[in-house]
């Protein structure tokens, strides 16, 4: 009896992770930064003209081995200003692919008006766990957190910027989910705060279904690099913007 009960158990656990990787659908994402924290010191009047806060959206479209993370375009441009100035962003329509199975990641990046397709691989974030619990549309979902360092460009010159990432995830949808390149713990991101407040992504729609015809396809439009040369072509053109924060970058 102890050995069928036993056998039973193993059954029922094993058809639960079959259905959990075998799931597809598509999380709709509100990204919200803070502008205001983003001005250096020098260009703290700027805060009369831009509003504190900028809100997009982003889409993870997802089945049991692959995901496509894109924005959801509502509005072609975006105004932002005040205090007599305008200023005109346009979401830029990067998309990042990846394929599990393989530990691929393909990056559609638009920079200055053309696209660039980068190859890269997975790479494991030095995950620490937490033991507080939050319901997010209706998931539970447990802490997980990690410090790093950005490069960044200030008054043109290279510098590190520290990141403190907090996320929230669910082991009721696939592992290994996420939005941006927050996919790599044992179950599916719904939220991720950077700086305390700074930029935040939370899950507002989850919707687990069958995906459509071409909702999730690999980026292949765009002239193929790799992430060093990317990035160098990025910092030299930011120094020659003197770019930085001198200058007044929006960050999605």
């Amino acid at each position: 009896m102890k050995k069928l009960i036993l056998l039973l158990g193993v059954l029922i656990s094993l058809t639960a992770a079959n259905v959990v990787f075998g799931q597809a659908g598509v999380i709709t994402y509100e990204i919200k930064v803070n502008l205001h924290r983003r001005l250096p010191p020098e260009r703290a009047d700027m805060k009369a003209m831009i509003p504190e806060f900028r809100t997009t959206k982003e889409q993870l479209f997802f089945n049991g081995n692959e995901s496509l993370y894109k924005p959801l375009i509502e509005d072609e441009d975006e105004e932002l200003g005040g205090g007599g100035m305008r200023m005109v962003i346009r979401q830029p329509n990067n998309e990042i692919y990846l394929d599990q199975a393989n530990g691929k990641i393909v990056s559609k990046q638009e920079f200055m008006g053309k696209n660039y397709l980068i190859d890269d691989s997975v790479k494991l974030a030095p995950w620490k766990f937490g033991t507080e619990v939050k319901t997010i549309q209706g998931y539970e979902c447990r802490q997980a957190y990690y410090t790093d360092s950005v490069k960044t460009m200030m008054n043109g010159t290279a510098a590190t910027e520290k990141r403190e990432i907090t996320a929230w995830y669910t082991d009721k949808i696939r592992p290994f989910l996420g939005p941006e390149r927050f996919n790599t713990l044992p179950g599916a991101v719904l939220a991720v705060d950077i700086n305390n407040g700074e930029r935040v992504l939370v899950a507002k729609t989850i919707e687990l279904r069958e995906l459509k015809k071409n909702e999730l396809k690999m980026p292949t439009s765009g002239t193929k690099t790799t992430r060093e040369e990317y990035q160098k072509m990025v910092d030299e053109q930011m120094k020659q913007m003197g770019g930085g924060r001198g200058a007044i970058m929006i960050r999605n």
